[in-house]
């Protein structure tokens, strides 16, 4: 099975500092596999903020995850702080990937790499809808 491999933006819109704490490391004394996923989630709802969003109030629509990637670089350790740069690209009718990027603030060693598929949904019909115009305009696609 081939390894994936994630290409990221030469620019992203969005960055913000996540700490690790112990309860993020593992058995192996790093930054556990799932709690990658987790911190990327908080950058996440940090990314929609910043745009004036919810995660269930994108211009009246929700989001929902719909697949996962991650690509690992290097270990990241207790105490290290992490930038996560977000942006969003790949666009299609319902939805977009959310790429990312985990590095070392200190060091500035990459850590992960991936994305996020995620689609608009109006949880009130429950079905997929089309991404918001006001989104597209904030993100400059």
């Amino acid at each position: 099975m081939p390894r994936i491999k994630i290409e990221l933006p030469e620019h992203f819109s969005f960055s913000t500092d996540i700490p690790i704490y112990i309860g993020h490391i593992n058995y192996g004394h790093h930054l556990d596999n799932a709690q990658l996923i987790a911190l990327v989630a908080e950058a996440r709802v940090r990314f929609f903020k910043s745009l004036g969003y919810t995660e269930l109030d994108v211009e009246g629509v929700g989001i929902v995850v719909a697949d996962v990637a991650a690509q690992y670089r290097s270990e990241a350790f207790h105490g290290e702080t992490l930038v996560v740069e977000m942006g969003a690209n790949d666009f299609n009718k319902y939805g977009c990937d959310l790429v990312w990027r985990l590095s070392d603030k200190a060091s500035g060693r990459e850590v992960a790499r991936g994305k996020h598929g995620i689609m608009f949904f109006d949880y009130t019909a429950r079905k997929a809808t089309s991404v918001p115009p006001g989104f597209l305009a904030k993100v400059g696609a």
